[in-house]
């Protein structure tokens, strides 16, 4: 294991060819536990590759290993709830959102009724991310934030060690990003879990994230938001200049205000 503090993850020379192109090259990097890790870098980095080598659905060589609070080494896979970035989903569907939740803990289909057992859990989690109120609405009828919150309570259902999202403010206007981070740290606070997140939004990573993997096909930088988000380590992550913040995106980061003298497009 690498030094420092007790990580959940750590993806060892985790490499992934696909179709004969190279998308990961060596990829070593840690998750700290307990914490929130984000993943950065530009579109068609490998982002959401590692994270699908990580869930096990896509092959690759070298070795993501698991460890204990203590930084022990384990086999055992973490339970691990997942957030996509998308959901593709046929908006005629007469199904609620109480029975979305409910459809993959119980044997009977949910047109037979839902268990009440079954159904205090969902309801519990649905309140737990603020979305009590979507319980009856229909599925296809939802908004992008508000089908992002049920997304979040299905994973949570799973009472997951280990959170992993997938650009989870995809489609969110910058007031509901901010409302979800929130949300996302509020629940890490309450159940505990490790959280790992791809974002594009940078910003969002100064305020929110404890640990960044800044990612372009190998692992570019990763640390804190403090060490790694700066001039140098942007701009070989991103191949551009990285000065001119209203032009690439990042005026809002808070961590990058500092650099922004001397960052030059």
């Amino acid at each position: 294991m690498p030094a420092g503090g007790p990580s959940a993850i750590f993806f060892d020379d985790v490499s992934v060819t696909l179709n004969g192109i190279s998308i990961l090259n060596k990829v070593r990097a840690l998750v700290p536990i307990g914490k929130s890790t984000a993943i950065v870098g530009p579109n068609g980095a490998g982002k959401t590759t590692l994270l699908l080598a990580l869930l096990g659905r896509i092959p690759y060589d070298g070795a993501v290993r698991y460890c204990l609070s203590d930084g022990v080494a384990v086999d055992q896979k973490p339970r691990v709830g997942y957030v996509p970035q998308r959901l593709a989903i046929d908006r005629g569907m007469p199904l609620t959102v109480l029975e979305f939740l409910v459809i993959g803990r119980q044997r009977l289909p949910v047109w037979f009724g839902c268990r009440a057992r079954h159904r205090a859990h969902a309801g519990a989690m649905l309140d737990a991310v603020g979305a009590a109120k979507l319980a009856r609405h229909k599925l296809g009828d939802l908004s992008g934030g508000e089908l992002q919150r049920v997304l979040l309570a299905l994973a949570l259902q799973r009472d997951p060690e280990l959170l992993v999202l997938d650009e989870p403010s995809a489609g969110i206007d910058m007031r509901g990003e901010k409302m979800v981070c929130e949300l996302l740290d509020q629940l890490r606070a309450r159940y505990g879990f490790t959280q790992l997140m791809v974002t594009h939004d940078l910003a969002t990573v100064g305020a929110h994230a404890e640990h960044v993997i800044c990612l372009n096909h190998r692992v570019t930088g990763e640390g804190t938001p403090q060490e790694v988000l700066t001039a140098n380590v942007l701009t070989e992550t991103y191949g551009i200049h990285m000065g001119t913040f209203d032009q690439c995106g990042l005026s809002r980061a808070p961590s990058l205000s500092q650099n922004r003298n001397s960052l030059k497009c």
